[in-house]
């Protein structure tokens, strides 16, 4: 096989891993916003990891605070917005400057919840795209995708973790920890 091909592959299954990482935490601090404003709105901080949850447990799910059922829909948010940003960085790649990567995945979160909140959930959904508190979740969205935006510095990361030598490496290159052994058969 190709050298070129197989460094393309392996850039973009780096890239998807920090689209992952970066989706994953991007979907952490939109929940985080999204249980700060519920309390704004006098609602429970878990509104809309229960309300996430209706797609297993229909209308059981809608309560007022944590629940076992609660986990279920962290799960799911979890789980979608995590490929969601494993998916961005695997197209996008490392093909746009770092400024318009980001303003791309902002893009693409807003376009993800009017596609989402706005049409699929309404047949997959109800109780999602019903109840929802619409500015906040967009509001949620676009801190989604500005973290999702970041998966160039987690790419860095990986490939720089990658190619740095380790600490014995880098002994052994300063002459530090030379291979030579002394009388007692100790290595200094």
């Amino acid at each position: 096989m190709d050298t070129a091909t197989e460094n393309r592959r392996a850039d973009t299954f780096s890239a998807i891993l920090a689209g992952l990482q970066a989706g994953m935490l991007g979907v952490c601090w939109m929940l985080a916003w999204l249980g700060i404003s519920a309390k704004w709105e006098l609602r429970s901080f878990w509104t809309a990891e229960n309300l996430m949850a209706s797609a297993f447990y229909g209308d059981g799910a809608i309560r007022s605070g944590f629940a076992a059922k609660t986990l279920s829909g962290v799960a799911l948010y979890l789980l979608i917005y995590s490929t969601l940003g494993a998916l961005f960085a695997g197209v996008v790649a490392d093909r746009l400057p770092r400024f318009r990567v980001v303003l791309m995945s902002v893009l693409f979160a807003m376009g993800w919840y009017y596609l989402s909140f706005r049409l699929l959930w309404k047949s997959l959904m109800p109780l999602v795209a019903l109840l929802h508190s619409a500015q906040p979740t967009a509001l949620g969205h676009m801190i989604y995708g500005a973290v999702l935006g970041r998966y160039p510095v987690y790419l860095a990361r990986q490939e720089g973790t990658a190619t740095e030598p380790t600490a014995v490496e880098a002994l052994e290159k300063s002459g530090q920890l030379g291979g030579e052994e002394s009388g007692d058969g100790v290595v200094p």
